[in-house]
């Protein structure tokens, strides 16, 4: 699991990279770039919301809203689902910041965020099905990226 986490660390240094250094957007984008950046985040959402929906209109069982059995399936997209939901509560109290604090780094820096966060979050769905080390990969990418992100937004903004 270390790697899974290890690597995800690594993924979240080069989001943070690639958005601050090539993606070169105009600064006066900020504020379109932010409209948009939840974009991403809200696509995982949707696609995990239409999956449980799916599941409980085709299982009688589930149909009802009846909590899904432990280790099934349908537990397993609730957890996804919920765990979704805690990073993209993070990422909409500090991607605005980081954005702003970034400076001229900042509107690249939030693409980046933004469409890492879909990738990330889809192999951490798919781990969480197949593979402990993929899990935390998706895991670790997500909460790393904003997290760096943010650190890389405070320093442009004190240096």
């Amino acid at each position: 699991m270390l790697v899974g986490g290890t690597l995800g660390a690594l993924w979240a240094l080069g989001v943070v990279s690639i958005g601050a250094a090539l993606l070169n957007l105009p600064i006066f984008s900020l504020a379109a770039v932010l409209y948009t950046a939840f974009l991403g985040p809200g696509l995982v959402l949707a696609l995990l919301i239409f999956r449980i929906a799916l599941r409980r209109f085709l299982n009688p069982t589930l149909e009802d809203g009846a909590p899904p059995s432990g280790g099934s399936g349908a537990e397993i997209d609730q957890r996804v689902l919920r765990n979704t939901v805690e990073a993209t509560v993070l990422a909409l109290c500090l991607w605005p910041a980081i954005g702003f604090l970034a400076a001229e780094d900042g509107p690249g820096l939030i693409v980046a965020l933004s469409w890492s966060f879909v990738v990330t979050r889809l192999a951490y769905w798919i781990g969480y099905r197949v593979s402990p080390p993929l899990r935390l990969f998706g895991w670790s990418g997500t909460f790393y990226a904003t997290l760096f992100g943010l650190v890389w937004a405070i320093m442009v903004w004190f240096v």
